[in-house]
């Protein structure tokens, strides 16, 4: 296995196929339900899991394999290859997928093993580096720390529902606590620490606030910790207080990105924009939570609230601010990736990176507009249904708009990824 070279890049590009395939997966799905034909619901499972562990969790994982030793100053001496964390982010995918599709819990155990493994493995490294390191642990590690102990609380909380150690009277629950510590607690603190960071490097400015960084940290895990007690508890009144301190720590950081992005002069790159529409749908996705809990208060609800709402809720934070997350960052940092490994140069290097640099942007407001204009689509439909059955004529062009909108964003970025790795370097420059 030694001759497998996996840099941290590979763990992106495997993840961001496994979105592209989850997504495909997700449309169908979408199609189905707005055809009256839906697809058995064992496919949502796959969907969600592939796009979540197979995706999101491996590319963070491949990101923090490139972010925690520059942060502590230990790179030197680090392996630049990681082919067992690789087949065990992927193995264990494979494995849960295999074993929601066979209807096997104990596959899904088993193979949710291995993915906790991966990030203990992680874990583990990235103490020792601590321990070693000169300089104090920086603010985005603190959020790391948080973030990777909200994933292997989640994991948990899936590995009990899985191999039936939950009991059966709290399992909606603890469905509940696992879904919030996973995409919110893991997903969106390692974005929202990474972003404190990368957002100023792509934009060759300081962080407007460190102070405000700071108060955000203070804020979001509080309100997770919150918000999964009061999930735990069913104590709705305690579950909207945490939404509201969730909330409130969105505001601060999207204030703080917001001026920091004015500061440095409203610059237009691709990855800019992808982060400032991110960081928008941040906002909208976490007061549509406070919004379903609140709504959730009355007796009836004073909204209904079905199954293609909660898709449209969802998929607000998945597409409108993870997916765009993970696009602008790959945007920026593979270019400087394919680079970095295809010109040694430093001198020769400037011109390639120049030219990888200019295919990442090109069609840049389609693309971006397309992912936008998809994921608030997927609402719109949702409003649409409190006033027409999904059958009737307005709903269908919405669904099928924002599907071709989706659609059209995701074959953007993935054909501008193949463009990316056909691009090789002019001969002179390997001399």
């Amino acid at each position: 296995m030694t001759h497998w070279h996996i840099r941290p890049a590979t763990f992106w590009l495997t993840g961001l196929l496994w979105l592209l395939l989850s997504s495909a997966l997700g449309l169908a799905l979408f199609l189905g339900t707005m055809l009256g034909r839906p697809l058995p619901s064992v496919f949502r499972v796959l969907h969600v899991h592939s796009a979540l562990v197979g995706g999101v969790a491996q590319i963070i994982l491949g990101a923090l394999l490139s972010f925690i030793p520059p942060l502590l100053m230990t790179g030197r001496d680090r392996p630049e290859s990681h082919p067992v964390l690789f087949l065990a982010i992927n193995g264990g995918t494979v494995g849960m997928l295999a074993g929601f599709a066979a209807g096997h819990s104990l596959w899904v155990g088993a193979a949710g093993i291995l993915v906790v493994l991966a990030f203990l493995s992680l874990v583990s490294d990235a103490l020792r580096q601590v321990r070693s390191s000169l300089i104090s642990p920086p603010l985005n590690l603190w959020f790391y720390g948080v973030a990777v102990l909200a994933l292997l609380v989640g994991l948990g909380m899936g590995e009990a529902m899985a191999l039936r150690l939950l009991p059966q009277d709290i399992l909606g629950q603890g469905r509940l606590a696992h879904i919030h510590l996973n995409v919110l607690g893991f997903v969106t603190l390692t974005i929202v620490g990474t972003m404190h960071n990368l957002f100023p490097t792509v934009l060759n400015a300081p962080l407007y606030s460190p102070r405000l960084a700071r108060a955000t940290f203070a804020l979001l895990p509080l309100g997770i910790l919150l918000l999964i007690a009061g999930f735990l508890f069913s104590l709705l009144p305690l579950t909207i207080a945490a939404g509201a301190v969730i909330l409130a720590g969105v505001l601060l950081y999207s204030y703080n990105i917001l001026r920091t992005w004015l500061k440095a002069g409203r610059p237009q790159q691709i990855a800019v924009a992808h982060f400032m529409m991110a960081t928008l749908f941040l906002v909208i996705a976490t007061s549509a939570g406070l919004f379903v809990a609140v709504n959730a208060s009355w007796t009836p609800p004073l909204m209904p609230f079905g199954t293609l709402h909660l898709v449209a809720y969802t998929h607000l934070a998945l597409v409108g601010f993870i997916l765009q997350t993970i696009v602008g960052a790959l945007s920026h940092l593979l270019p400087i990736n394919l680079a970095l490994h295809r010109v040694k140069s430093n001198k020769k290097r400037g011109p390639y990176l120049a030219e990888l640099a200019a295919l990442a942007e090109r069609w840049r407001p389609l693309q971006v507009g397309a992912l936008s204009l998809g994921a608030i689509g997927l609402a719109f439909v949702a409003t649409l249904v409190w006033q027409f059955s999904l059958n009737e004529t307005p709903v269908q062009i919405a669904a099928w708009t924002s599907a071709a909108l989706l659609g059209l964003g995701l074959a953007i970025v993935g054909l501008k990824v193949i463009r990316l790795f056909l691009h090789q370097p002019a001969a002179h420059m390997h001399e």
